[in-house]
């Protein structure tokens, strides 16, 4: 399908691919089409690898011509992303491609240079990926509260780009098929899963986990017995939280859900955006924008937060990092009076929206471990990435249990103790 950027021209497409054993060689082909002024004795171009691994190479490409600054250099820098084989079990290339378009309509997002067969090519977007202890300091969560509220406030839950005509009849993601006919095991085998139903229709984060959890390995009985006990606990989530009473259009708003820190990037101190220098030493919010929307899909805002939140513990899951009542209450009362100014709200209903608020994050606390404890239990079997994610779906999952029996009663029943994750949640200050 087409896809058209913010200027409503049609995004270029170079019938070329990214060869990661030949990395240089077919990342300069594809950088000298598209810039074919960048060939010649007067350029320099380098390439930068940022990330490397399963999910995608991110390389940034720049021509160090003489005598220009580095901030002239980073104007004109590519960043180049090639997917990684199989990532298609878990990633809708095609619907991150549409909400990057989306994005870069709104200047939430630097503009689409170009798709190739395995990638996508955009400016890059000056600013320092923020650490995970930087998502807990008031400058950097005031700046991300903020341009989360501003997201879930602008963006339309199932439109494409809005000064974009010629893809007025493009869907902004593609339906996710969870049809028996694209999973033959799933219909010869014993303990068939029967999909989920949502509320709202096309993808978003429910379908998103039934697709994930239909993709799970069912090689073993002990693997299969597990693939269906993740859907009995994805049914009663939906019925619990798909409610359709939270923000938004039906209760979902645009997500970016995976909002974890190297995702945050924080503009340089002292750079002025929208006229304003932008500073992280002291209270007053820093200007951060968000990178990656491979996972980018219409959400409850509770479940988009939430997710946020449990990031603050880092790649590590230290829990001691997790915001408490008093940070999440002053996090939320930041992202309500951005998402009031973006809707029009007057402030008299914020208060309200807040509390609302505050209890639907409480609720959505345990799913983001459901989320990607399923999501890393398919890791395991596809990465080639140097990472134990058999375990880390285990720490995750166990995020998502202790949260059940938290909220069924079954902990205080059994006389155990509270699980730190859950004990700082509960904390004050």
């Amino acid at each position: 399908m087409t896809l058209c950027q913010q200027n409503g021209t049609a995004l270029r497409y170079i019938p070329l691919s990214y060869n990661h054993a030949d990395s240089h060689a077919s990342a300069l082909r594809l950088i000298l089409t598209l810039n074919p002024d960048w060939e010649g004795p007067e350029n320099k171009i380098e390439f930068v690898r940022f990330t490397d691994g399963i999910t995608n190479t991110l390389l940034k490409i720049i021509n160090r011509k003489p005598g220009l600054t580095e901030e002239q250099i980073d104007h004109d820098a590519v960043l180049m992303r090639a997917y990684g084989n199989h990532t298609e079990i878990l990633i809708d290339r095609e619907r991150e491609t549409s909400s990057h378009a989306l994005l870069a309509s709104y200047g939430l997002a630097p503009p689409l240079l170009a798709r190739f067969k395995n990638g996508l090519l955009y400016r890059f977007l000056r600013g320092r990926p923020a650490t995970h202890e930087d998502l807990t300091t008031p400058p950097v969560w005031r700046g991300v509260a903020r341009r989360l509220a501003q997201w879930h406030a602008v963006l339309p839950v199932g439109g494409t780009p809005a000064t974009s005509k010629e893809s007025e009849n493009v869907p902004l993601t593609r339906q996710v098929d969870v049809d028996s006919e694209d999973h033959p095991q799933q219909s010869k085998q014993e303990g068939s899963l029967s999909v989920v139903k949502t509320r709202q229709p096309g993808p978003n984060i429910w379908t998103v986990t039934q697709k994930w959890i239909l993709a799970l390995p069912t090689a073993t009985e002990e693997q299969r017995q597990r693939r269906l006990s993740l859907q009995k606990e994805l049914e009663q989530v939906v019925r619990e939280l798909d409610d359709g009473k939270g923000l938004g259009e039906g209760g979902l708003v645009f997500s970016h859900c995976d909002l974890l820190c190297a995702n945050v990037i924080v503009l340089p101190s002292g750079q002025k955006q929208n006229g304003h220098a932008v500073t992280t030493e002291d209270q007053e919010p820093a200007t951060v924008n968000f990178i990656d929307y491979e996972y980018a899909t219409p959400s409850p805002a509770a479940f988009d937060i939430a997710n946020h939140f449990a990031e603050w513990g880092g790649y590590d899951c230290d829990y001691n990092m997790m915001p408490t009542r008093s940070v999440r209450r002053q996090f939320l009362t930041e992202y309500v009076k951005s998402y009031s100014y973006h809707k029009g709200i007057p402030e008299s209903f914020q208060p309200e929206i807040v509390d609302r608020l505050y209890e639907e994050v409480d609720r959505f606390r345990g799913i983001p471990g459901l989320y990607w404890g399923i999501w890393s239990l398919i890791q395991a079997q596809i990465s080639q990435i140097d990472f134990d994610y058999a375990s880390y779906a285990e720490v995750r999952l166990g995020e998502y249990y202790a949260w059940r029996r938290e909220t069924d009663g079954s902990r205080v029943q059994a006389q155990e103790e509270v699980p730190l994750r859950e004990r700082r949640w509960a904390q004050e200050a």
